[in-house]
C-alpha cells in the first residue's frame, strides 16, 4: 500500500481522526516523522516519508500496539499536521540543519556496519525523548566507542582529529585559556604553529564559544577533536595543582570559623581548662557534693536526649512527613527538560566492586548523556584505577585521580571532584551503594514541590544485608530508626538536619558557595547539614531509598562507628565556637535540636562510666558510691538505666516497624549489647579526636556481594 492511494483509502489531507491525534508522543513523531492519522480495514495508517523504513514501523506498531500500515507523505505533509497536533516550541524543534546532521551519522553508522538496526532503534527511541546528540547517546550505551564516534564528527565536520594519550603539552600554552572556560567548554590549547593555537575540543565548538576562545586567545586558532576521556584527563593533569588547593584550603581560607583544620581553639581550650580546675578544686573539697553533681548533671543529659529522640519519633511514627513522589509525576517529567546530575562517587582500594558499581549506576532510570559521574580515586590506588580504566567505560564515566595529599579524606576528594562536574544537580554515593532506579527523577520532582530555600534533598538510607548476622540486623534497625523516623521529624520541624554519608542531592552552585565539605571533618556530611542550615537554607527528605552494606565484622563496624563519633566530636566544637552567633542563625529549638543531636556521642561516652558504678554498686555495696548517689539522683539515675535501655529499643523497633522490615523487630530486644559496641567506638573515636584528628579510618566495602536488583 506504500506510495499507493484510492478513494477508499482516507488521505492525510482529511485531517487527523481525534482518536490518533496524540497517540504517539510528540518526539517519536518528530524524530522519525511519522503521524498515525486513520483507521482502515481493522489497521491504523500512519503518514511516513519512506514507507520502507523498517525502523519506523516497529517503533509504531508497539506503541500503537496495533496492526499499522506506512503510507508514504512528503516531508512537508507530514510536518504540518504534527505542528497542528503538537503547536512547535522553537527551542525544542529539530532544526533542518541538526536534523541533516543526524541522518547522516545514521545513514554513516548503518551503513558502515558499526551499528545495528536494534542499537539504532534504541537510540532514536532515546533521541526522541531527551533530544540529545545521537552519536552520544549511542556511545553513552555502549553500541559504539568514543573514537568511532570522533571519526564520524571528523567526517562530518571535516575537522582533524587529535589522540591525547601520552601526550604531554606545553603548559603554558595549555594554561591560555582559563580554566573555567576549558572545564566548560572542554575545549583545551596543546600546541602553536603558523600565528595559530591548536585547540583539542571535545566536540566542534558552536560559532559563539568559537568567538569566546578567539577572544580569550587573542589570536587565531584551529580546533582538532579528541576522545572525551582523553581530553578530560589532559584537563586534569594541567589544573591538579589548582584543584588540589581549592579541595583542601578553600574552606578554611575563606571560612575559617567553620573549617575543624584547628581541632579546639585557643578559647575553648580556656573554657575547658577553667571547667576541669573548678572541678578538681571542688572536688578537693566538696567530694561528695561534686561527685553528685556531675552525675545528676549526666542524668539530666541522658533524659533530655532520650526525650528529644521519643518526641521526634512519637511525631514521625505512622506519618509521612518525607516528601513522596507519585509514578505520575516521574512519568510526567520531559526528559528534553532534564538537567545534567553529577555523581560523586568515592573509591579507596575498592577495586573489586566497581564492576557493580557501574552496573548499579547504568541501572538508573535517567539518560546517560545527562549524566555526569566521577569516580573520585586516590592517585595511589593503582588497582581502583587500573579497574576502571579496564573497563573501557563510556565518557560520562570520567575517572578523577586526586593527587596525594594531606589531609587525605573523603570530603577532599569530593571538593575535588565538585570542581569538575558539570551537573546543576549533585549527588553522592558510594562505592557499594544501590539506589533506587528512580531517585534522580524524583529528587527532581521534590525539588520543584519544595520551598526555594531547600538546596539538599536526602534520600533514605538502609541495608541489603540486613538478615545476614546480629550485627548487620541491629545497624539496619539503627538505619531504620534515623531515616524513617528522626531524620523526617527533624525536616519537618525545620532543625539542623546532619545528612547521611550518601544519596545527599545538592543544587551544586549553592554547594560551591558555601565551600562544600570540610576536607578536615570526618563526619563531613554531618557538618555540611548544620552548615547549610546556618546558612539559611533547609534540606528535605524524599520517600526513596539507597540500599549499602552493613558491616558484618565487628572490626570493621568499630572503625567505621569510631570515625562518626570522632566527626560529631569535631562537628560540635567547630560549631560552638559561638554559641551565641549559632542561636541566632538557628533559633532556640534549632540550637536546642543540634546540641542534643550531638549529645548523642557524649551519651555514649558516659554508658560505660554508669554501668561500672552501677555493676560495682551491687557487687560489692560500697558505701562511696552510696554517698554520691542522695535519693533524688539515685532514683533519677535509676529511671534512666530502666527507661534509657528501652527507649533505645523502643526506637529501634520503632524504626524497624516503620520501614515495614517487621523481622527485624526481635532482633532490637538485644539492642543494649549493641551500645556497649557504640560507646566503645565512641571511645575510640574521642582519644583519635585528640591523637590522629583527621585519620580516615577505612571502611571495606566489598564484603557480601549485593543482590542484584
Amino acid at each position: 500500500m506504500s506510495g499507493t492511494a484510492t478513494r477508499s483509502v482516507p488521505r492525510l489531507s482529511d485531517g487527523v481522526e481525534n482518536e490518533l491525534g496524540h497517540a504517539l508522543p510528540e518526539g517519536i513523531c518528530r524524530t522519525f516523522r511519522v503521524m498515525p492519522y486513520a483507521h482502515h480495514q481493522g489497521r491504523i495508517l500512519v503518514a511516513v516519508t519512506d514507507a520502507e523504513d523498517a525502523i519506523a514501523e516497529h517503533v509504531v506498531a508497539e506503541r500503537l500496539d496495533r496492526p499499522v500500515v506506512l503510507v508514504r507523505h512528503t516531508a512537508h505533509e507530514i510536518s504540518d499536521v504534527i505542528d497542528q497536533a503538537y503547536p512547535p516550541v522553537e527551542a525544542e524543534v529539530e532544526s533542518p540543519q541538526a536534523r541533516r546532521a543526524r541522518m547522516q551519522m545514521t545513514r554513516m553508522l548503518t551503513r558502515s556496519g558499526l551499528v545495528t538496526s536494534a542499537q539504532m532503534q534504541r537510540a532514536m527511541l532515546e533521541y526522541s525523548r531527551t533530544g540529545d546528540p545521537l552519536g552520544d547517546i549511542l556511545v553513552s550505551h555502549g553500541s559504539i566507542s568514543e573514537d568511532v564516534l570522533v571519526a564520524a564528527l571528523s567526517e562530518m565536520h571535516q575537522l582533524q582529529r587529535v589522540g591525547l594519550v601520552g601526550f604531554e603539552p606545553d603548559y603554558d600554552i595549555a594554561r591560555r585559556l582559563p580554566e573555567k572556560t576549558v572545564r566548560t567548554l572542554q575545549a583545551i590549547p596543546v600546541a602553536e604553529t603558523e600565528g595559530e593555537v591548536l585547540v583539542a575540543v571535545a566536540r566542534p565548538l558552536s560559532p559563539a564559544d568559537a568567538r569566546e576562545v578567539e577572544d580569550l586567545l587573542g589570536q587565531p586558532f584551529r580546533q582538532l577533536l579528541a576522545n572525551r576521556s582523553d581530553l578530560d584527563q589532559l584537563i586534569q593533569r594541567i589544573h591538579s595543582h589548582h584543584y588540589v588547593d581549592v579541595s583542601t584550603r578553600f574552606l578554611k581560607d575563606n571560612f575559617p570559623e567553620r573549617s575543624a583544620h584547628v581541632v579546639v581553639t585557643p578559647a575553648q581550650k580556656a573554657l575547658f581548662l577553667v571547667a576541669v580546675v573548678a572541678v578538681v578544686v571542688c572536688a578537693a573539697f566538696w567530694p561528695t557534693a561534686t561527685a553528685t553533681a556531675v552525675i545528676g548533671a549526666g542524668t539530666l543529659l541522658y533524659l533530655f536526649v532520650a526525650l528529644y529522640r521519643v518526641r521526634l519519633t512519637l511525631h514521625a511514627l505512622g506519618a509521612r512527613l518525607e516528601t513522596d513522589v507519585t509514578d505520575e509525576e516521574i512519568a510526567a517529567l520531559d526528559e528534553r527538560n532534564l538537567p545534567v546530575y553529577t555523581i560523586l562517587v568515592p573509591l579507596y582500594r575498592e577495586a573489586a566492586i566497581v564492576p557493580r558499581l557501574i552496573r548499579d549506576i547504568d541501572a538508573l532510570d535517567y539518560p546517560r548523556t545527562r549524566l555526569d559521574v566521577k569516580l573520585l580515586c586516590e592517585a595511589d590506588d593503582l588497582d581502583t584505577i587500573d579497574k576502571i580504566k579496564e573497563l573501557a567505560l563510556p565518557p560520562h564515566y570520567h575517572l578523577v585521580v586526586v593527587p596525594d595529599s594531606q589531609p587525605k579524606t573523603k570530603p577532599k576528594a569530593c571538593n575535588y571532584g565538585l570542581q569538575l562536574a558539570t551537573g546543576s544537580l549533585t549527588v553522592i554515593y558510594d562505592a557499594e551503594d544501590r539506589p533506587d532506579p528512580d531517585q534522580l527523577k524524583k529528587v527532581l520532582v521534590a525539588f520543584e514541590r519544595v520551598t526555594d530555600d531547600v538546596v539538599c534533598v536526602q534520600a533514605k538510607l538502609n541495608y541489603y544485608n540486613q538478615d545476614q548476622n546480629l550485627l548487620t540486623s541491629w545497624f539496619a534497625n539503627e538505619y531504620s530508626m534515623q531515616f524513617e523516623l528522626v531524620l523526617p521529624a527533624m525536616g519537618a520541624s525545620e532543625s539542623p538536619i546532619p545528612l547521611g554519608g550518601s544519596s545527599n542531592h545538592f543544587k551544586t552552585h549553592v554547594l560551591r558557595e558555601i565551600g562544600a565539605w570540610d576536607p578536615y571533618n570526618v563526619t563531613e556530611d554531618a557538618d555540611l547539614g548544620i552548615r547549610l542550615h546556618r546558612e539559611g537554607y533547609r534540606t528535605a527528605l524524599v520517600d526513596s531509598t539507597t540500599l549499602e552494606e552493613a558491616n558484618s565484622q565487628v572490626g570493621n563496624w568499630v572503625r567505621q562507628r569510631s570515625r562518626w563519633n570522632k566527626g560529631y566530636f569535631q562537628t560540635w566544637l567547630v560549631h560552638m565556637r559561638h554559641p551565641f552567633q549559632l542561636l541566632r542563625q538557628t533559633g532556640l529549638k534549632g540550637f536546642v535540636s543540634f546540641n542534643l543531636t550531638m549529645a548523642t556521642a557524649l551519651v555514649l561516652l558516659m554508658n560505660p562510666i554508669f554501668w561500672a558504678l552501677t555493676s560495682a554498686y551491687l557487687l560489692t555495696e560500697w558505701s562511696v558510691i552510696e554517698a554520691v548517689y542522695p535519693a533524688p539522683v539515685f532514683y533519677a539515675s535509676s529511671l534512666m538505666l530502666v527507661v534509657g535501655n528501652f527507649v533505645f529499643v523502643y526506637l529501634n523497633v520503632a524504626g524497624s516497624l516503620q520501614r515495614g522490615e517487621f523481622g527485624l523487630t526481635r532482633t532490637a530486644l538485644l539492642s543494649p549489647i549493641y551500645w556497649g559496641l557504640m560507646s566503645y567506638a565512641a571511645w575510640r573515636g574521642f582519644i583519635q579526636l585528640f591523637t590522629n584528628p583527621f585519620y580516615w579510618e577505612k571502611t571495606e566495602h566489598g564484603i557480601d556481594e549485593a543482590p542484584a536488583p
